[in-house]
């Protein structure tokens, strides 16, 4: 049998214009499981407010951050694929990249596959913790992706790595240097909307009721994202070395007027600043490639309102990319998936 890993991340525009812009985000945000809310209401907000108004603003702020060689988020994700392949070339393994939205598509990821003989297939996303939005929504998209071309095929999807020992490892070793030059480090994390986590369906019914919480990943909230991201956070805490005092969670990128899970990156920042913090480093672990969040909203806008706010040193930490420390740790940990049957 021949095994066939899809590698699957969120997507990016096909370039940092207004257009481009547009035709990603309108297919990115018509996905009920991103903005939870009845059709109608979904559609006013997206075709009235955020496509007309949001477009250029984020096209502004891709190109700010838009290399030679094209959005970031595809290069690390091209070359992530490139260096897993070569890893696992000895295995016998094709690996593939696809995007959530976007390009490359779900449907030309799943065609090389079966172009290259997968007789049985791995879907790993991207994601380091499990969110709906994220995780289960790429799930279902593959799987009607299978279903329309009409592809039987024994399948296994990850659901997280969030404190798997590869990524950890990886995600410490790149933010060390800057840990070493600063006297503190944020943890950022991608933001949700509250409804998300304690949704029924992504195993939060008891998150955010209790302070304690996300102290620790339990059987009831084991696809809790912030119970993930928190999890995430002690344990690259203890790999770098730092006791609870040496490191802060936050969680960024917050949209609309709805309450989303906190504390509020945009918040954290200046206080961090106006405690005393004087150096900051900044890692961004619910990643793991560079993209429009870590460069732009938190390496140009965060540093900004970092040192507007007192603070004289700030530095943001790469995420994994093709650290050497990923990229074989990624591939093993496919490796033991794969083995395990659907």
């Amino acid at each position: 049998m021949s095994a066939g890993i899809l590698l699957v991340n969120l997507g990016t525009p096909d370039a940092p214009t207004p257009s481009a812009v547009r035709r990603y985000l309108a297919e990115f945000l018509s996905d009920p499981l991103v903005l939870t809310m009845n059709p109608l209401g979904r559609w006013l907000l997206l075709h009235v407010v955020i496509l007309p108004f949001r477009s250029p603003r984020s096209a502004a702020a891709y190109a700010s951050i838009w290399s030679e060689e094209g959005s970031p988020l595809l290069v690390q994700s091209e070359a992530l694929t490139e260096a897993v392949r070569r890893e696992l070339v000895s295995a016998n393994h094709s690996v593939a990249l696809a995007m959530r939205y976007g390009s490359p598509s779900l449907a030309s990821g799943l065609e090389a596959l079966r172009g290259e003989g997968t007789t049985r297939l791995l879907v790993a996303p991207l994601y380091p913790q499990y969110a709906t939005s994220t995780t289960l929504s790429s799930r279902l998209a593959v799987e009607q992706e299978l279903q329309r071309q009409g592809w039987d095929v024994p399948t296994r999807f990850i659901e997280d790595f969030y404190a798997h020992p590869a990524f950890i490892e990886a995600a410490a070793e790149a933010a060390r240097p800057a840990v070493e030059a600063s006297e503190h480090l944020l943890l950022s994390f991608h933001g949700l909307p509250e409804s998300q986590v304690t949704a029924p369906e992504a195993g939060g019914a008891a998150c955010l009721r209790s302070e304690h919480c996300c102290n620790a990943v339990t059987e009831v909230n084991r696809r809790c994202y912030r119970a993930q991201c928190y999890a995430t956070a002690r344990a690259m805490a203890a790999a770098l070395g730092l006791d609870a005092s040496g490191y802060s969670v936050s969680f960024q990128s917050r949209l609309g007027p709805t309450r989303w899970i906190g504390p509020y990156t945009d918040r954290v920042l200046p206080a961090l600043a106006h405690r005393g913090v004087r150096k900051l480093a900044v890692a961004v672990p619910s990643f793991v490639a560079d993209c429009l969040e870590t460069l732009e909203e938190i390496g140009i806008r965060g540093r900004a309102q970092f040192l507007a706010a007192g603070g004289e040193a700030f530095t943001l930490a790469p995420c994994v990319n093709t650290h050497p420390l990923w990229v074989r740790g990624l591939a093993r940990f496919l490796l033991e998936q794969e083995r395990i049957e659907p």
